[in-house]
C-alpha cells in the first residue's frame, strides 16, 4: 500500500483492486553501482537524445524534475507529477496487461522498482525504473500525448483476453525475471526460452489484448513521429535505451508509416526491433487508436461481444442496451440469424448500472449463475425496455399477475411477475416466480430452480473484460507467485560497490585524493574489466592531468580486450573527457 506521505489527488482516485499490485519502491536497496547506471543512462540520454528525440522529451525531463545524478525516489516525482496530472506507483516487474493499461486510465505510471543490471546497461528485456522513470515520465508533459496514453488505458482495459495469454504473460514475466539476474545460469534461461516459444507456437488467434498491445508497442513503447524519412522518437523503449535509441536511426531499421496494420506486426521484448512505426503527430495516434476499438467487443457488442466473453474464459461484463450490466464468467449463449437470443454465466455473478451494483443482485444472490434472454417481444417495434407500464398492461404483463412474454426469436416465459427495476425511464430487471423459460424444445429454466430475474435489453450493447463494478465483485488483481530476485551480493560484488560510493563522494566533494589512487589501483588488480567504475573514477580525476591520462589508457586498453564495450566506454569518454568531443 501507498503510504499516506506518498500520496496525492491522482492517487487517491485508484480504485482497490489495482493496489494490490503496488508495493514500496526499495530505494535504500539501489546500490551505488545502480546510481552509477542510471547516471550514465541519464547523461547519455541529455546527450544524444536533443538530436534525435521529440523537443517534448527535454522538456518534461525538466518539468518532471528527474534527477541525472541519482535514482529519483518516489515520492519526489509524484510531488512533481501531480503538477501535469499524473502519479507513479511502483511495481515488481511485469505486471498483467489489463492491470497496466488500467492503471495508465487513471493517468498513474507503473515503474518496476528495480533497475538493470551494468551488462545491460544498453537494453534490457525486463522492465525497470529506467524504462518507466527515464522513458514514460518526461513525454507524459506533452498534454496530447497524456491524453493518448490515458485513452490508450481506458479502451485497453475493455480488451479481451484468452486463456493462453494468462500462460505467456507469466512465461514473459518469469524470462523476464531470470534474465534481469545476473547470477541465473545460462541453462535456466535458454528453459524458460524454450518454454516461451512453445507456447507462442501454440497460438492460433491473437486476442484483442494482444492485438492492442501492438499497437501499444509501437506507438507507447517503440514510436517514431514526425517525417518518415527523418523521424523523432518518443516511445519510451527506445528513449529508455541507449544503444537502440541509436541503432533505431540506422537506415537498416525499417521506417514504416502509422497506421491501423500495425495491429498484425507482432514483437519481440528480448531483442531489438527490424521495423519502427511513424506517426506523423500525436493527433494521429488516437485516430489509429479508436479505429482498432471499433473493431473490439466493447463496442461492437452483440454476438461477436458474447463470444469473446466466453472465449476468455475470465469474469467479463455484457451490457444489455437498457442499461443493464451483467458481470460473471459467460459459458453458453443462444442464438438465431447472427443474433444473441439467450446467453448464460456460470458461477458468482453480478447485474449493475453505471457501474453500480444493483440492491440485492449481487455474487452472493446470483452466486450458481445467471440466464436471460436478448431481444424485443414478439410483434413489437418498441424496444422492449422503453415500455410504460400502462403500455405493458395492455399486453397482459402486470405485477402480481401471471404473465406469458414472447419474444421474437421465439423464447417464451412464463410465470408471475413480482417486481420490475427501471432506471431513467428503462426496465433492467423483471422478476418472476413460479417460471418456466422455452425456446423450441427447450427448457431453459424450471419453477423448481427458484426465482427467475429476466434482464431486459433488445441487444447486447458492449462486451468487456472484468466486472462493471470491481469493489462490489469483490474483484482483484492477484499478485503473481513469482517475485523478481532480490540479488545476493557476494563479498566481492559489496566491495566493488563501496569502491563506487568512494569514488561519487570524491566527485561530489570535487576532490582528488590519494585514496583515489589507490582505489583505481586496486580496481585494476581485482576488477580489471569494470569499465564503468574507471569511467566515473576519470571523471573525479579529470583536473588531475597524469593521473586522468592514466585511468583513461586502462579504458582505452579494456576496448581492444573488450570489443563490446568499445561504444560504452567510446560514449562515456565524449561526456568526462571533452577533448575528444
Amino acid at each position: 500500500m501507498i503510504s499516506v506521505m506518498e500520496s496525492n489527488e491522482v492517487l487517491d482516485r485508484l480504485p482497490k483492486h489495482l493496489m494490490s499490485l503496488v508495493i514500496d519502491q526499495p530505494y535504500n536497496g539501489y546500490t551505488a553501482q545502480d546510481h552509477a547506471v542510471w547516471r550514465y543512462v541519464m547523461r547519455q540520454n541529455v546527450r544524444y537524445l536533443p538530436t534525435v528525440a521529440h523537443h517534448s522529451y527535454l522538456e518534461g525531463l525538466k518539468r518532471t524534475g528527474i534527477s541525472i545524478d541519482r535514482i529519483p525516489h518516489m515520492y519526489g516525482m509524484n510531488r512533481i507529477l501531480k503538477e501535469i496530472g499524473w502519479a507513479a506507483v511502483a511495481v515488481d516487474g511485469f505486471i498483467p496487461p489489463r492491470a497496466f493499461m488500467e492503471f495508465q486510465a487513471y493517468n498513474v505510471l507503473v515503474i518496476a522498482a528495480d533497475i538493470r543490471p551494468i551488462d545491460q546497461i544498453e537494453y534490457t528485456p525486463a522492465p525497470d525504473i529506467i524504462h518507466e522513470a527515464a522513458g514514460h515520465a518526461p513525454i507524459i508533459a506533452d498534454a496530447n500525448y497524456a491524453e493518448y496514453l490515458r485513452m490508450f488505458g481506458y479502451i485497453g482495459s475493455k480488451a479481451f483476453s484468452s486463456a493462453l495469454d494468462g500462460k505467456i504473460y507469466e512465461a514473459i514475466r518469469h524470462l523476464s525475471i531470470l534474465k534481469a539476474d545476473p547470477y541465473t545460469p545460462e541453462a535456466e534461461i535458454r528453459q524458460a526460452e524454450m518454454q516461451l516459444e512453445n507456447l507462442e507456437k501454440s497460438i492460433t488467434g491473437l486476442s484483442e489484448m494482444s492485438l492492442i498491445r501492438n499497437l501499444h508497442w509501437w506507438t507507447v513503447e517503440y514510436g517514431l513521429i514526425g517525417e518518415l524519412n527523418n523521424p523523432k522518437i518518443y516511445g519510451a523503449g527506445l528513449l529508455s535505451s541507449i544503444g537502440e535509441s541509436y541503432s533505431s536511426m540506422l537506415p537498416e531499421v525499417k521506417k514504416l508509416p502509422y497506421t491501423i496494420d500495425a495491429v498484425n506486426s507482432n514483437f519481440d521484448i528480448t531483442t531489438r526491433q527490424p521495423q519502427l512505426f511513424v506517426t506523423p503527430d500525436f493527433n494521429h495516434l488516437p485516430d489509429v487508436l479508436d479505429e482498432f476499438a471499433c473493431r473490439m467487443a466493447w463496442r461492437r457488442g452483440g454476438l461477436y461481444g458474447v463470444q469473446k466473453a466466453i472465449e476468455s474464459e475470465n469474469t467479463a461484463t455484457c451490457d444489455y442496451s437498457s442499461g443493464l450490466q451483467v458481470s460473471g464468467t459467460f459459458t453458453n449463449l443462444i442464438e438465431r440469424q447472427g443474433q444473441v437470443i439467450y446467453m448464460k454465466t456460470t458461477g458468482p455473478t453480478s447485474l449493475c448500472f453505471e457501474n453500480k451494483q444493483l440492491e440485492g443482485h449481487g455474487k452472493n444472490y446470483h452466486h450458481h449463475g445467471f440466464s436471460s434472454p436478448v431481444g424485443k417481444l414478439k410483434g413489437q417495434t418498441k424496444p422492449f425496455e422503453k415500455f410504460t407500464d400502462a403500455e405493458l398492461r395492455k399486453l397482459g404483463i402486470e405485477t402480481g399477475k401471471n404473465s406469458v412474454l414472447e419474444f421474437e426469436s421465439g423464447v417464451k416465459v412464463s410465470g408471475k411477475l413480482m417486481n420490475i427495476i427501471r432506471k431513467k425511464e428503462n426496465i433492467l430487471l423483471m422478476t418472476f416466480n413460479d417460471c418456466k423459460v422455452k425456446y423450441q424444445d427447450q427448457v431453459l429454466f424450471e419453477p423448481a430452480w427458484g426465482t427467475f430475474d429476466m434482464a431486459v435489453g433488445e441487444t447486447i450493447y458492449s462486451a468487456y473484460s472484468g466486472p462493471a463494478d470491481p469493489a462490489a465483485f469483490d474483484f482483484i488483481f492477484e499478485v503473481p507467485d513469482e517475485k523478481t530476485h532480490k540479488i545476493v551480493y557476494s563479498d566481492s560484488a559489496k566491495n566493488l560497490h563501496s569502491f563506487y560510493n568512494k569514488v561519487r563522494e570524491a566527485r561530489e566533494k570535487n576532490e582528488m585524493t590519494d585514496e583515489l589512487k589507490k582505489l583505481f589501483s586496486q580496481m585494476q588488480t581485482n576488477y580489471p574489466e569494470e569499465w564503468l567504475l574507471a569511467m566515473e573514477i576519470l571523471e573525479a580525476a579529470e583536473n588531475s592531468n597524469g593521473f586522468a591520462s592514466e585511468v583513461k589508457g586502462h579504458l582505452t586498453n579494456l576496448k581492444f580486450r573488450k570489443p563490446e564495450l568499445s561504444m560504452l566506454i567510446d560514449n562515456g569518454l565524449k561526456l568526462v573527457w571533452k577533448n575528444d568531443e
